[in-house]
C-alpha cells in the first residue's frame, strides 16, 4: 500500500541515503520512491557530507560503516555545522553503545540492520512528524550551496560551519538573490526591491553590496560562482 493509499502524506520529500551497500541501495530507493519520496543516493561518507551541505534534504539515512568517512564524522560533521536536518542511522552493529554513541553526536534515531522496510518508513514518518514540530523552520527556509547554509527565517548565515555576520541590508540582498536564483537581476530592480531608492541616483550601491557579500561568502571573491556579474545587465545568482 502506497502512502497515498494509506493516508500517508511524503508529498516528494527530500531523502538523502548515505550507503555502500548496493543491494540495499537499489531496495531502499525503490521502496521509497514508491512511497513517493524523491531520494537522492551517496556511496561513501565523503560524497554523502557533500550533497547534505550543498543541497537542502528532509531526512537523512546514513549508514555508520561507510568508506573514506564513516557515519559517525559525518553526522557530527553537519551537527557541528548546524545542521538540523533529522538523521536516522543505519548500522549492522546492534550494540548499546554503538547505538549511545550515533545519539549523542547529534542522531535522531538509529535502526540496526536488518529491518523491515515497513519500520524504516514509520521510523521515517515518525521523524519527519517530529521535526516538523521541533522546528522553527521548514527545509525551505534553509538553502544550502557550497559552504553556505541561509536559515531564511532565523536570519542565519553560516559558511565553512562558521557563523556570519551580515547587516539588514546585506540580508535582504541575499535572500532577494535566493528568491530569484538563476534570474539576471538588473541593479535597477534590485534598488526598487531591495533599498527601494530612486535608481537613477543610487546604482552604484548595488556593486558595493555585492562585492562585500562576495567576500563574506564566496571562496574567492575575484573569482565569484553564487553570485556572478552578468556585463551589462546586472547580477546573477546561481547557488
Amino acid at each position: 500500500m502506497t502512502s497515498a493509499e494509506s493516508g500517508g502524506s511524503s508529498g516528494g520529500r527530500r531523502v538523502l541515503l548515505v550507503e555502500d551497500e548496493p543491494g540495499l541501495v537499489l531496495t531502499l530507493t525503490d521502496c521509497l520512491r514508491a512511497e513517493g519520496y524523491d531520494v537522492e543516493t551517496a556511496e561513501d561518507g565523503e560524497s554523502g557530507l557533500e550533497r547534505a551541505t550543498a543541497e537542502a534534504f528532509d531526512i537523512i539515512l546514513l549508514d555508520v560503516m561507510l568508506p573514506r568517512k564513516s557515519g559517525f564524522d559525518v553526522c557530527r560533521d553537519l551537527r557541528q555545522r548546524g545542521d538540523a536536518t533529522p538523521i536516522l542511522m543505519l548500522t549492522a552493529r546492534g550494540q548499546l553503545v554503538e547505538k549511545v554513541l550515533g545519539l549523542k553526536i547529534g542522531a535522531d534515531d538509529y535502526l540496526a540492520k536488518p529491518f523491515e522496510p515497513m519500520e524504516l518508513l514509520a521510523r521515517i514518518e515518525a521523524l519527519l512528524r517530529r521535526s516538523a514540530g521541533r522546528l522553527p523552520t521548514s527545509v525551505r527556509d534553509v538553502h544550502r550551496f557550497g559552504d553556505v547554509q541561509v536559515d531564511l527565517k532565523r536570519t542565519e548565515v553560516r559558511c565553512r560551519g562558521e557563523r556570519v555576520e551580515l547587516s539588514a541590508l546585506e540580508f535582504r540582498l541575499l535572500r532577494y538573490f535566493i528568491e530569484h536564483r538563476g534570474q539576471t537581476l538588473s541593479r535597477d530592480a534590485l534598488l526598487d526591491n531591495v533599498w527601494r531608492y530612486d535608481a537613477s541616483v543610487y546604482s552604484r550601491t548595488v556593486d558595493v553590496h555585492v562585492r562585500t557579500l562576495r567576500q563574506k561568502l564566496e571562496r574567492d571573491p575575484a573569482k565569484p560562482e553564487l553570485i556572478v556579474t552578468v556585463y551589462g545587465l546586472g547580477y546573477k545568482f546561481l547557488g
